[in-house]
């Protein structure tokens, strides 16, 4: 039986808001079968758990951000895609992330440090099967005409795979590779994804800054490019890093359903709004998609077993 994963211990870790420049803790806990993954607002009087799922994403600008019951009013956590990246990478299922503030932290900007915390408090096997939500049927997402047009789309495939372009219209990005293709059961999250940092542009700065955004943002957690030129002195991490990054975000945001999906995700230059849109197209659709489980691991998709061994 392919089972469903937790951690085997508690683990913190504490960062700072990209947004709000606040430090921020966050302690990472075991949880039991089918419980599913579960940020807890313990900085407020009483703390407030926001379980994951398509529904509580409340906005998607800049980030992707959950909310109590969807409700953009209620208790918040925002910019958890690269954390939520980080738990589809390594396949676990249950967690209870106790958060003291309302932004996940940064860190490096990508996900590479999440899956650092994660495997070093251990990775366990549960006494349950995993689910897996089964694209049936193709679901298509389309906004804008012409130079404006970015969409995204889900397909059926035996596995998981993700395809990504991207489209800047910048000396400096367009230099970089514009096209990736990941299959998450090649085993490979942590060496071709996970170290992807998010994108800025030095002109963008002063104006976030003066709405109270990016506070907490430097080179030293993401690729920031001036007007022609990319400013981190240590350069990128990948020729196609931006690209990359664009991969890790939408694994996140679709891990927002609350299980692993088994399909073919294509997007040309789309974002968190685009993914969540995609995501509640498709869960509105129930023949669209089903449940599996796989009680004989050869059955599963190549790779999925050994989806994240333990350190």
């Amino acid at each position: 039986m392919l089972r469903q994963r937790t951690l085997q211990s508690l683990t913190r870790a504490v960062g700072v808001g990209v947004h709000s420049g606040r430090k921020v803790e966050l302690t990472l806990r075991p949880a039991p079968p089918d419980h599913g993954i579960v940020f807890r607002r313990v900085d407020l009087p009483q703390p407030v758990d926001i379980p994951v799922s398509a529904e509580a994403v409340s906005d998607t600008r800049m980030a992707s951000t959950i909310s109590a019951g969807g409700d953009p009013g209620a208790p918040k956590v925002q910019t958890v895609e690269h954390l939520m990246s980080a738990c589809c990478g390594l396949g676990l299922d249950n967690l209870v992330i106790d958060i003291t503030a309302d932004e996940v932290p940064i860190l490096d900007g990508s996900a590479a440090s999440f899956v650092f915390l994660l495997q070093s408090a251990g990775i366990v096997l549960q006494d349950a099967p995993r689910r897996f939500i089964r694209v049936l049927k193709p679901v298509e997402l389309r906004e804008g005409d012409g130079p404006a047009l970015k969409w995204a789309r889900l397909e059926p495939h035996h596995g998981y795979r993700l395809t990504f372009e991207i489209e800047f219209n910048h000396p400096a990005v367009d230099a970089t590779g514009q096209r990736v293709v990941f299959e998450m059961g090649s085993g490979q999250y942590k060496k071709e994804i996970a170290r992807a940092r998010t994108i800025g542009f030095a002109k963008d700065v002063d104006v976030m800054r003066s709405r109270g955004l990016t506070l907490g943002g430097s080179m030293d957690n993401a690729i920031v490019f001036g007007d022609r030129q990319l400013l981190n002195a240590d350069g990128l991490r990948y020729d196609d890093e931006i690209a990359k990054h664009k991969i890790l975000d939408a694994i996140g945001d679709l891990y927002m359903a609350g299980k692993p999906m088994l399909a073919s995700y294509t997007s040309f230059k789309g974002g968190h709004a685009l993914n969540n849109k995609l995501l509640r197209q498709l869960m509105a659709d129930r023949s669209a998609w089903d449940i599996v489980t796989f009680d004989d691991e050869r059955d599963a998709p190549a790779g999925f077993a050994e989806l994240a061994p333990a350190w």
